[in-house]
């Protein structure tokens, strides 16, 4: 049975082709773009269930195109980043990006990492529910916030989960790897980075929000 399309933006035919292989032994097409504006014009037309996207493409680079993306779209976006490219990597992230892996790759990685972020948004509960914490309303039917202000926020899909982890666990200390298996739905490989860099987007996004940094552990909300 088909899983779908990814689609994959990568200037390299061999990195193309050794993922190609093993998305489609897993039941995936994969339709490949060599440039930014090709992977566009290919999202607009295929409609693919998720993106993998090199950071290091030629021209329009890989975060410019994941920024357009989020722009359009909420489809999961699994970047592939070089080992010394930590501030793209983070950058990619901010503008909207689900998940990484960095070159060079195992295969079977990509594949995991895919498979998790379309659980994640394909499989997400619908909730109901309303949690009130220093003023916002986080609102997990609508997925957005409303600051005490009266503003109206809503976050990306992933920062959304992240924040109604943390309200649904007030008062709790949670540990990276915690929120990692919870939000992101699987063994992260070791790396929790992300988490810090979601939790940072949040503060932009929430000023005065009452996420706080317990050192050497993880995170926590205050309930009021």
């Amino acid at each position: 049975m088909s899983e779908g399309t990814i689609l994959l933006v990568e200037d390299h035919d061999e990195i193309a082709e050794l993922i190609r292989f093993y998305l489609e032994r897993e039941g995936f097409t994969l339709v490949h773009a060599t440039s930014g504006e090709e992977g566009l014009e290919l999202l607009a037309h295929r409609k693919p269930r998720a993106v993998l996207l090199d950071l290091g493409l030629p021209g329009m680079d890989g975060i410019e195109v994941a920024r357009i993306i989020r722009s359009r779209s909420d489809v999961p976006i699994v970047m592939l980043t070089a080992r010394d490219s930590e501030t793209d990597t983070i950058i990619g992230l901010e503008v909207g990006a689900d998940d990484y892996v960095t070159k060079p790759f195992s295969p079977r990685e990509v594949v995991a990492r895919i498979q998790a972020v379309l659980r994640r948004s394909e499989d997400r509960p619908v909730h109901k529910d309303v949690c009130s914490i220093a003023g916002f309303t986080v609102d997990s039917g609508r997925r957005e916030v409303v600051t005490p202000s009266g503003e109206t926020v809503r976050p990306t899909a992933r920062e959304f989960d992240l924040l109604w982890y943390l309200c649904d666990h007030a008062g709790l200390v949670l540990s990276r790897s915690q929120i990692l298996e919870a939000v992101w739905g699987y063994d992260y490989f070791g790396e929790t980075r992300t988490v810090d860099v979601h939790v940072r987007q949040l503060r932009k996004k929430l000023d005065g929000f009452p996420i706080e940094t317990i050192w050497g552990v993880g995170y926590k909300v205050e309930p009021s």
